[in-house]
């Protein structure tokens, strides 16, 4: 009897021993569960990847060097206007989007900076509502209107030309095109070369960026621009460890 007693012993003892979570199978879970999320954010990582090393062929021979020269060349107050310029007619966008989001502080904010950039800013060359305390900040575009909206993000997708992007954001593209001012240019060489100056103006404010992109850069721009999206669509809103949300953005 007391032999099989024993036998019994060690036998739940083994059992329990197998059915025991070690440390390794929590890790191999969590990255299991890791490796799951990045292929749903990226299913089409290889097609991705392939459209990516094409527009950074067209950046490195192309864009980058005449933005790198459009820099050079460029007096730095005039460089500013430019921007500046640029910067305004977005606002158009900006007071769209953030109507259709209910969002009314913003709309008058995004109004006021325009109506005071047009006209004593001199059409945008001058930033004179950041003077007065209407700072610039984040603004808006439709893919951020169909998020607040629910429209879930979709995979990550890299487009030819345009860059990151998600199903979502691809959708939206058009809508952003036709909230942009400088589409409504009637004269087609004018507006090319307003769009061709516009590129080349972005591309020039991302060439400090560029020099904090370590690693794998797909995987840096991927993540990148995944998390500044999200960050835009919660108005800068996170979520702490705690489960609760604090604001770390403009209003």
């Amino acid at each position: 009897m007391r032999n099989k007693l024993c036998l019994l012993l060690t036998v739940v003892a083994l059992i329990s021993s197998c059915a025991t979570t070690h440390p390794n199978d929590n890790a191999t879970a969590q990255q299991d569960e890791r490796f799951q999320k990045e292929f749903n954010q990226d299913p089409y990582e290889g097609f991705n990847r392939a459209i990516y090393s094409f527009n950074n062929t067209l950046d490195t021979y192309f864009l980058k060097p005449v933005s790198q020269g459009y820099r050079y060349v460029t007096p730095d107050f005039v460089e500013t206007g430019i921007s500046n310029l640029f910067s305004n007619l977005g606002e158009m966008s900006n007071i769209f989007n953030a109507a259709l989001q209910g969002k009314g502080e913003r709309v008058a904010h995004y109004t006021g900076r325009f109506l005071f950039n047009s006209t004593i800013g001199l059409g945008g060359l001058f930033d004179v509502a950041d003077a007065i305390g209407i700072e610039k900040i984040n603004g808006e575009d439709f893919g951020q209107t169909l998020g607040t909206w629910g429209v879930e993000s979709g995979p990550y997708l890299v487009l030819p030309f345009l860059g990151p992007s998600t199903i979502r954001d691809g959708f939206s593209i058009p809508v952003n095109t036709y909230t942009d001012p400088v589409t409504y240019i009637d004269h087609v060489p004018t507006r090319n070369r307003v769009l061709f100056v516009k590129t080349v103006d972005t591309r020039a404010k991302l060439l400090k960026v560029e020099e904090l992109i370590s690693g794998d850069r797909y995987l840096f721009m991927r993540d990148a621009y995944l998390q500044r999206r999200e960050f835009l669509i919660n108005d800068g809103e996170v979520q702490d460890t705690f489960g609760e949300e604090e604001p770390q953005g403009d209003f």
